[in-house]
C-alpha cells in the first residue's frame, strides 16, 4: 500500500481536495454544507485525476528518475513501470466516470483538463514555455472545476486567471533554477536565456497582480480580500525583481505569495 500512496502522492491529491473545496466555496459564497451532493462525486474526480496524473508522470520519467529520484516506487523496483501505467489509465478511467454524476460544463472541463495532461506528459514538458503555459492551464482549471461543479463558473474565472499566471511565472522562474539540471529539456532559459527568461516570468507575476483588484472592483469580494490580496502582490512584485540575483529566493517567494493569495481567496469566499 505504501508504494501506491507514493506513486499517487496524497498530500497532492488531498490539496487537490481543499483546492476544490475553496473553490466551490469562492463560487458560492455560502456554506458548502448546502453543495455535498455535487461536492462529493468532484472529490472523487479530483482525487482519481491527480492520483492519474502523478502515477502517468512516474511512469514517463522512469529513466530521469533513475538519478533524479531513485526513491520514487518504479526506479527503487517496487512497481513496474506497465504497473503505474495501468494504475494511470484506470484512475483517469474512475476520474471521468465519477465526472458523468456533475453538470454537463463539469464533465466538460475534466475532459479538457485530461487531454492537456496527456499533451504535457506526452509532448509539452520537454518543450519548456509550452509546458509552463499548459501547467498554469491545469492549475486555473481546478478553479473553474469547482465553479461548474455549482453551474457559477462566472464566478471562478478571475481567479483561476490570477492563479494560472502567476503558476507560469514560478515554472519559469524554476526552469532558470534548474537549468543546468535540465538536460532533457528544451526550456524557456535554454531557448531565449536566463535574463530573458526572467522577463516572461516577471510578465506573468504583473500580469497576475494587475488583476487582483478585479474581484473586489466588480464588488465580488469585500476590503477583507482586498487587504490580503496586496499583501500577495507585494510579495510576486519584489519577486518579479529579486529573481534576477536569486532564482531559488523567487521561485520560494512566489510559492508563498501564491499561498497569501489563496488566503485572500478564501477570505473573498467566505464574507
Amino acid at each position: 500500500m505504501n508504494r501506491i500512496v507514493q506513486l499517487f502522492r496524497m498530500g497532492n491529491c488531498l490539496m487537490g481536495i481543499v483546492g476544490l473545496l475553496m473553490s466551490v466555496l469562492i463560487a458560492t459564497g455560502t456554506s458548502i454544507t448546502d453543495y455535498w451532493a455535487d461536492i462529493i462525486p468532484a472529490a472523487f474526480v479530483v482525487f482519481f485525476f491527480v492520483a492519474a496524473g502523478n502515477s502517468l508522470n512516474d511512469y514517463m520519467d522512469r529513466e530521469v528518475d533513475k538519478v533524479a529520484h531513485p526513491e520514487r516506487p518504479i526506479p527503487s523496483g517496487r512497481i513496474r513501470p506497465n504497473t503505474a501505467r495501468t494504475v494511470s489509465i484506470y484512475c483517469f478511467a474512475a476520474a471521468l466516470i465519477a465526472s458523468f454524476f456533475l453538470r454537463i460544463e463539469a464533465t466538460a472541463v475534466v475532459v479538457a483538463a485530461m487531454a492537456l495532461m496527456l499533451t504535457y506528459e506526452l509532448s509539452t514538458k520537454k518543450k519548456g514555455f509550452s509546458g509552463n503555459i499548459t501547467i498554469g492551464l491545469l492549475t486555473g482549471m481546478l478553479f473553474v472545476f469547482g465553479g461548474s461543479v455549482v453551474g457559477m463558473i462566472d464566478k471562478t474565472i478571475i481567479i483561476a486567471l490570477m492563479a494560472g499566471l502567476a503558476t507560469v511565472g514560478r515554472e519559469i522562474i524554476k526552469d532558470i533554477e534548474d537549468m543546468d539540471a535540465d538536460f532533457d529539456r528544451n526550456t524557456l532559459p535554454k531557448r531565449i536565456g536566463k535574463r530573458n527568461a526572467g522577463i516572461a516570468g516577471s510578465i506573468a507575476f504583473v500580469a497576475a497582480v494587475s488583476l487582483s483588484p478585479v474581484p473586489y472592483l466588480t464588488s465580488m469580494f469585500g476590503s477583507g480580500y482586498l487587504l490580503v490580496v496586496l499583501a500577495a502582490d507585494a510579495i510576486f512584485i519584489y519577486c518579479s525583481i529579486v529573481h534576477f540575483r536569486n532564482p531559488t529566493m523567487g521561485q520560494r517567494l512566489a510559492k508563498y505569495g501564491m499561498l497569501v493569495a489563496l488566503v485572500a481567496f478564501l477570505l473573498g469566499g467566505i464574507q
